[in-house]
Parts: C-alpha cells; sequence; structure tokens
C-alpha cells in the first residue's frame, strides 16, 4: 500500500540511497558544486532506526545490512534503482507531500527501513565511516534542495529574538495601539517604519533570552548587536543574503571598530562564518553552547540535479565559504515567535525582532 511523506523526509533517504549506490561521495565547494580533485570513499553508513542500529556495509556489488536482528545482501544496483524512483517523485510532485512510488515500499520493508526520518537524539541523520569500515564514524545531517522546505540553520523561536528599546519620543498609549494594529500580522516593516516616521527610535537594547546571549558571546562579547543591526536590514531594505547582508554591516560598522581590523582582517565576515560554523555544528538558542563538538560534524548536501555533495569540518574553511554564500535570513511567523510589536516591559517600550537564518534554494 503507498503512503505519503514530505519532500524533506523523502530527502533524507534519497541522500542516503545515493551514497550507498554511489559507495563514494564527492567534497562541495563553497559555490555548491562538486570537487572532482576530492573524492571520498564510502566503506560504511550507519543509521538508526526504532529498533535499533543498522550497518550497511557497502561490497562490490552488495550492501550487507548488519543489524541486531538482521544480516543479509542487497545489490548496490537496486539502491540506485530505488533513489531515483525516489527522486522523480520528488521532482515530479507541485505539493509538499509525496506519494511513495511503486516498488518503494517494498523494498523499505526488505532493507528494515520503517522510519523515513532517522531515530537519534543527537540530531544525526546518519554516520559515515570513510575508506574503511573500522574508520571513526563521522555524524552527518542531511540538506536537500531537491524540493520541499529544509530545515533552517537558526530556528530558535522566541529564544532567539533581539530587543530594541523604543526611545527618541514617549508615545501615549493610543499611540502604541495603533501602531501595534497597523499592516497585517506579519508586516513589521511597517510597524517599524511608522514608530520612525512619528520621531520613535528603535535602539539596540540587548539579547532577549540569556542563553542565547550566552551562546552569541561565545562567537564575540558584541555579537548580539551584530546580528540585530543585520536582522533590522534586513526588514527594512529587503537584502536577506547573509553575504550581502554582511557587506551592509562592514559598511554601517555598528561595533565601531578600526578599518583595517574590517577591511584587512575581514572581522565581520570571520565572526558570521564563526556563528554559522557553530549552528551547522549544532548550536542552539535555548541550549547552552561551550564550543564543545557536537555529533554533528557536517552535511550531506543534495543539489537541485540531485548530486550528494559532502561538508565536514575537516574542511572547515570550505564548509564556512559554503554557509556564508549559501544562507539567507529568513522571517518566521510573528505570533508564534512573539516579534514585531511594541511591548512594554518595566516600564519602557521595546520592539523585538527574530533571528532566523536558512539555506537558500538555489
Amino acid at each position: 500500500m503507498a503512503f505519503e511523506a514530505t519532500k524533506r523526509e523523502w530527502g533524507e533517504l534519497y541522500a542516503f540511497f545515493r551514497v550507498l549506490a554511489d559507495g563514494k561521495v564527492s567534497a562541495g565547494t563553497p559555490d555548491v558544486k562538486p570537487d572532482e580533485m576530492n573524492v571520498i570513499p564510502v566503506a560504511m553508513v550507519q543509521r538508526e532506526e526504532h529498533d535499533g542500529t543498522r550497518q550497511y556495509i557497502i561490497e562490490k556489488d552488495y550492501i550487507r545490512i548488519k543489524g541486531e536482528n538482521i544480516d543479509k545482501q542487497i545489490l548496490r544496483e537496486d539502491f540506485e534503482t530505488v533513489a531515483e524512483l525516489i527522486r522523480e517523485a520528488i521532482r515530479n510532485t507541485s505539493g509538499n507531500d509525496v506519494m511513495s512510488p511503486d516498488g518503494v515500499e517494498e523494498f523499505l520493508d526488505e532493507v528494515a527501513i520503517f522510519n523515513l526520518e532517522a531515530q537519534t537524539e543527537d540530531r544525526t541523520d546518519f554516520s559515515v565511516a570513510f575508506y574503511d569500515v573500522n574508520a571513526p564514524l563521522v555524524g552527518f545531517c542531511v540538506r536537500s534542495r531537491l524540493g520541499g522546505k529544509m530545515l533552517p540553520l537558526l530556528d530558535g523561536g522566541r529564544s532567539a529574538n533581539f530587543k530594541f528599546e523604543q526611545t527618541g519620543i514617549k508615545f501615549a498609549i493610543p499611540t502604541i495601539n495603533k501602531i501595534n494594529a497597523e499592516g497585517d500580522e506579519d508586516d513589521v516593516t511597517t510597524r517599524m517604519l511608522m514608530i520612525e516616521r512619528l520621531g520613535g527610535v528603535l535602539k539596540y537594547n540587548d539579547v532577549a533570552d540569556k542563553i542565547f546571549r550566552s551562546n552569541l558571546s561565545m562567537i564575540d562579547l558584541h555579537a548580539g548587536r551584530m546580528f540585530a543591526e543585520m536582522v533590522r536590514i534586513m526588514w527594512l531594505d529587503g537584502i536577506t543574503k547573509v553575504s550581502e547582508l554582511t557587506e551592509e554591516i562592514k559598511k554601517l560598522n555598528p561595533l565601531k571598530i578600526k578599518d583595517e581590523l574590517i577591511n584587512k582582517h575581514c572581522y565581520y565576515e570571520y565572526k558570521v562564518k564563526e556563528l554559522l560554523l557553530a549552528l551547522a555544528m549544532g548550536m542552539r538558542p535555548a541550549k547552552m553552547y561551550n564550543g564543545t563538538e557536537s555529533a554533528i560534524s557536517g552535511f550531506m548536501f543534495v543539489t537541485s540535479e540531485g548530486n550528494v555533495l559532502c561538508y565536514q569540518k575537516a574542511f572547515r574553511q570550505v564548509f564556512a565559504d559554503f554557509l556564508y554564500n549559501n544562507t539567507r535570513l529568513e522571517r518566521g511567523s510573528t505570533e508564534k515567535d512573539k516579534y514585531g510589536y511594541l511591548e512594554r516591559e518595566n516600564g519602557v517600550y521595546y520592539f523585538k525582532l527574530n533571528f532566523k537564518i536558512g539555506i537558500t534554494k538555489r
């Protein structure tokens, strides 16, 4: 019987099958191309199911599947066939939910896969042993451009809000209510411009959540101010790409640092890349971050053509440049994330903006 799953769920499974079928993976370049000089052999992929760990050992013509209650061989070419069926189903479906292609459900039963998303607590999708089955396992997350919405790099909800103090003029309560009623629910820009038009000034105050404030301080003691200004520019000027926003921040120089540090040492680019790497490796706004490495060591990134590219901390600079060139700020729900309105706190009015980072779709 056919079943439906999201494009993101199918994308994770496609990457898994594609790696097994190919028995190798190309390192990715910063501009999302395969590095033909850096193709890495894959010896084994380990994946977690609800009933335990499965090891998929890549042999010449077969994939050997080992687990607590399984030890069998499946032709490698069968994994390639099913991977292509999944890829075509994703590409040919306009909505987000994709019906399983003919034969795929039977194949999943044969290879003992019951969960399209791996059942892990460390947020990895699967782990890879490169070169040799006894090599250390490297944990990866899958991100796919094949279709559907990718998981954001940073989606912290209300924990990822910045606070701006409303100064310049003291608004009467009816004016506050009028500002908050202006525009549609998610029309944050209209309310920001109205505050400015009426003589108000939104001055950066702080990171709303104390844990996220501390996490950002690990990147830089003044990181909150820097990233809050990026979010402000995104709303007011419509610039979303992280690399372009960083260029604007260099001109604005919110930390008032010397030109030499900005232009010769590339201070702002460096700080932005450090944050992106930390987020990719598992930093979350509401969980204390102390710089300790998590189980996540990189991305298996599926391009819109279906190529699987490997980005990992072993090639740190390439990974950082990839993230820098292929991320953007996104606009979350104002109702869910609790931002975009003037709110009173201890007699002072604040306007919150949310910090959300996603990977570009192309």
